[in-house]
Parts: C-alpha cells; sequence; structure tokens
C-alpha cells in the first residue's frame, strides 16, 4: 500500500475530528460532579437547615457546585452540575451567563434550584436550553441566617438558592442564564 500525502492528511484529519468529539462515555467526569454536588448538598443543608424541608417538597433539585463569575464591563460565568429526581442524578447539565453593564470583579458561588411543581421540571428537561425568567426566585441568605419557605417560596415553581459567595463584583449590568444538558 502506497500512502500518499493526501491519505495522510485525512487520516490525521480524521483521527483529530474523532479525538475531538470525545462523549465522555468512561470518563470519571460524571464522578467527579456527583461528588462535588453530594459535597455541596451537605454544606446546604448543614448551613441552612429549612433548605431541607424545600428539597422534601420539591420533585427535582438541580444542583451547580460551583460557578465562576468574572465581569469586566462585558462577563460572564460557566459552571456544571447535577440534575437529581428522587434523590439520583438523571442528568448532568452546564451553565453559561452572559452579562454587560457596568461591572468589575471575579466571584464564585454555589446555586440550587428546586423545581417544586412536575410542570416546572417536565418543562426545564425538555428544553433544549433554560433561560432564567421572570418566575424565578433567588434566596441568597447570608450565614447564619435562616432560610423560610413561605408563603412566597411555596407558590414558586422554581426556587433558586445561591449560596457560599467568594470574591467581590461591583456593578449594574443586565444578564442572561442558560442551563444545557451535557455528557461530562
Amino acid at each position: 500500500m502506497i500512502l500518499s500525502r493526501r491519505k495522510l492528511t485525512f487520516g490525521l484529519g480524521a483521527a483529530a475530528l474523532v479525538a475531538g468529539c470525545g462523549n465522555g462515555v468512561g470518563s470519571r467526569g460524571s464522578m467527579t460532579i456527583d461528588a462535588r454536588v453530594d459535597s455541596t448538598l451537605t454544606q446546604l443543608y448543614s448551613d441552612y437547615p429549612a433548605t431541607r424541608d424545600l428539597a422534601a417538597k420539591s420533585v427535582g433539585i438541580l444542583v451547580m457546585p460551583l460557578i465562576t463569575e468574572a465581569g469586566f464591563g462585558f462577563g460572564g460565568a460557566y459552571g456544571e452540575g447535577a440534575l437529581r429526581v428522587g434523590g439520583a442524578t438523571v442528568d448532568y447539565y452546564s451553565l453559561a451567563k452572559a452579562s454587560g453593564g457596568l461591572q468589575i470583579g471575579a466571584s464564585q458561588y454555589a446555586h440550587v434550584l428546586f423545581f417544586m411543581t412536575q410542570e416546572a421540571l417536565t418543562t426545564f428537561r425538555r428544553s433544549p436550553g433554560y433561560a432564567a425568567g421572570a418566575n424565578i426566585e433567588y434566596a441568597t441568605p447570608e450565614k447564619g441566617e435562616k432560610l423560610g419557605a413561605e408563603t412566597t417560596t411555596a407558590l414558586a415553581p422554581v426556587i433558586a438558592v445561591v449560596f457560599g459567595q467568594a470574591g467581590l463584583r461591583l456593578g449594574a449590568t443586565l444578564e442572561g442564564v442558560k442551563y444545557t444538558r451535557i455528557i461530562p
């Protein structure tokens, strides 16, 4: 068999494409995300015991253990996590966030979405990408403060809890968030 330059170039290009399209089968990515999710939930329930009631009432929980956000004029954020239904991981998701406005700084935090209705969870799972909208309620508890599920949180279809903030970001921005299903 004679190996021509064209065949060699085609073969190397095909090998590079196949290598770049790894779907994560057999990788340790899912185990790493699950370990981080377990640790994040342990910290959440320990620091804010009232979130156990939210978890018990929810039909699903999306846990993003570490989101890193930075901005200088324009900004962005990224993180990976897992969707749990009935205590078991059913899917993995990434969070991508873009922002623009007067801003400077960087921060990291954990983010947990509690799906309080089956309809909200089904909509989230069936959509190709999910952008945070007006019907999501955010709670940012301070250390030592109680987080309660009262009438406002009991009626919301999706409740987001942001905690474990580190870093400093200042400014006023317009933001968009997208959750996308991934194969780690």
